[in-house]
C-alpha cells in the first residue's frame, strides 16, 4: 500500500526543488508537467486531439508540437486554455494513476502537480503540500529561466492565486527565501510522511501528544472541509459534518478536528472501514468512542453504549482527528450537531464551555442541549 502527496505552486514557486528532494529520498516522484508533455507528444492521441481543436498552426514541421504556437494561444485566452486542459488533464491524471499502481509497497508517492484547482482534485491525495513565494520573486525566477517579465506575469496570472490555493493544501512551505531553507522545511516534513506511510501500511493510528488547549485557530474550518472531502472520496457521497469546539467559530480547543459521519447502520460503518483506513482514517478498535452521558435512553437489549458508533482516527502524524460513524438520527448523531449549534449561537453558552475546561458530557450542557428544538438540526 502506498500514500499518493501532491506537491503544488505557482509557477516560479519551487514546488519542484521540494518534489526532488523527496525523490533523493526514497520517494517514487510523478511530474505531471512531463505527463503533460508526453500525452500530446509525437503521435500520440492527445497530440491529434489538440492539433484538431486548435489547427495545423500548432504543429511543427516535423510533425511534433510547436509549443510556442500553443502557448501563445492559450495563455492569450482563457477559453482556449480550459479547453486544452480538457483534453490533456483526464490523459494526465489516467498516466499518473499507472505509475502510481506501479509503485512499490509501501511507497511515498509525490506527484509533482501544479494545476492542483479543486478540493475534489486535493481529496484523491493522502496529503498536500504547498509552495509559495511572492510574486515579484516567482518573475524574476521566470525571467532567469528566459521568459520576459511580461510573459512571466501572464502566466502566472493564468493560474489560481496562492489564497485559494492554500486552502486545498495540509501544509504550507514559503519558499520566499531560497532553496536552502526551503529544503530544510522539506526535510523536516519527510520524517511526517514516512510515518504516515507506515501507519497506514499497518493501520493504526498515528501517535498523539498529551492533550492541551489551543486558541480557536481559523485554519480549522477549512482541515474539516479538506479532511471531509478525504472521507467522502473513500466512502462515497455521504453525510459527513465537522462538530466538537474546532467547530465553534473563536472557541479555544483541543487541536483535534471532529468529524461526524453518517451511516445508514453500523453494518454499514464496518464496510466502510477498509477504504477509511487506506484514506488514512484507521480504526481506534482500543478506545470506546461513545461512552453512556447524561441522558442516554437504555440501548436496546445488553448492547453497552459504546458499541453503538465507530471511532477512526489519523494515521498522519501531522494533523490529530477523530471520525466518529454514527448511525444518522440515532442519539448520539443528534446530540453531536445540538451541542455545537447551541455553542455557536450562545455566547453566554461559550463562555461557561470554556470555564468548565471543555468537559462535553458535563450534565448541564447536555441537558440545556438536549432541550434545543429539533429546528436546530441542519437537514
Amino acid at each position: 500500500m502506498t500514500i499518493t502527496v501532491a506537491v503544488t505552486g505557482g509557477i516560479g514557486a519551487g514546488k519542484s526543488t521540494i518534489a526532488q528532494r523527496r525523490g533523493a529520498d526514497g520517494a517514487v516522484v510523478i511530474d505531471s508537467d512531463r505527463l503533460a508533455r508526453e500525452v500530446v507528444g509525437l503521435g500520440t492521441p492527445g497530440l491529434a486531439a489538440v492539433a484538431d481543436r486548435f489547427g495545423s498552426v500548432v504543429v511543427a514541421a516535423d510533425g511534433s508540437l510547436d509549443r510556442a504556437a500553443l502557448a501563445a494561444i492559450v495563455f492569450a485566452d482563457a477559453g482556449a486554455r480550459r479547453e486544452l486542459e480538457a483534453i490533456t488533464h483526464p490523459l494526465v491524471r489516467a498516466r499518473f494513476a499507472a505509475l502510481r499502481d506501479s509503485a512499490p509497497p509501501r511507497s511515498v508517492v509525490v506527484n509533482d502537480i501544479p494545476l492542483l484547482t479543486s478540493s475534489e482534485m486535493a481529496a484523491t491525495f493522502h496529503l498536500v503540500i504547498g509552495v509559495g513565494a511572492p510574486g515579484e520573486v516567482r518573475v524574476q525566477r521566470l525571467m532567469d529561466r528566459g521568459l520576459t517579465a511580461k510573459d512571466a506575469r501572464a502566466r502566472i496570472g493564468a493560474q489560481i492565486s496562492d489564497d485559494r490555493r492554500r486552502v486545498l493544501c495540509d501544509t504550507w512551505i514559503d519558499n520566499s527565501a531560497g532553496p536552502v531553507d526551503v529544503l530544510a522545511d522539506a526535510d523536516r516534513l519527510w520524517a511526517r510522511l514516512a510515518e504516515f506511510a507506515g501507519n497506514v501500511e499497518a493501520r493504526r493510528p498515528a501517535r498523539r501528544g498529551g492533550a492541551a488547549l489551543v486558541a480557536y485557530d481559523p485554519d480549522w474550518p477549512a482541515a474539516a472541509h479538506r479532511l471531509s472531502a478525504r472521507v467522502r472520496r473513500a466512502v462515497g457521497d455521504c453525510r459527513v459534518d465537522h462538530v466538537g469546539s474546532t467547530a465553534v467559530e473563536g472557541l479555544s480547543a483541543q487541536n483535534v478536528i471532529d468529524l461526524q459521519l453518517a451511516v445508514a447502520d453500523l453494518g454499514e460503518a464496518d464496510r466502510f472501514a477498509p477504504a477509511l483506513a487506506q484514506a488514512g482514517f484507521p480504526r481506534c478498535s482500543e478506545v470506546d468512542a461513545g461512552m453512556p452521558r447524561p441522558g442516554d435512553a437504555k440501548p436496546a437489549g445488553d448492547e453497552p453504549a459504546h458499541l453503538r458508533e465507530r471511532l477512526h482516527v489519523n494515521a498522519d502524524p501531522g494533523q490529530s482527528i477523530n471520525l466518529y460513524l454514527r448511525v444518522r438520527n440515532a442519539p448520539e448523531w443528534r446530540r453531536s450537531l445540538r451541542v455545537r449549534d447551541w455553542l455557536r449561537a450562545d455566547g453566554v453558552g461559550r463562555a461557561e464551555y470554556t470555564a468548565k475546561g471543555f468537559l462535553p458530557a458535563a450534565a448541564d450542557e447536555l441537558s440545556r442541549a438536549w432541550a434545543v428544538s429539533t429546528d436546530w438540526l441542519p437537514g
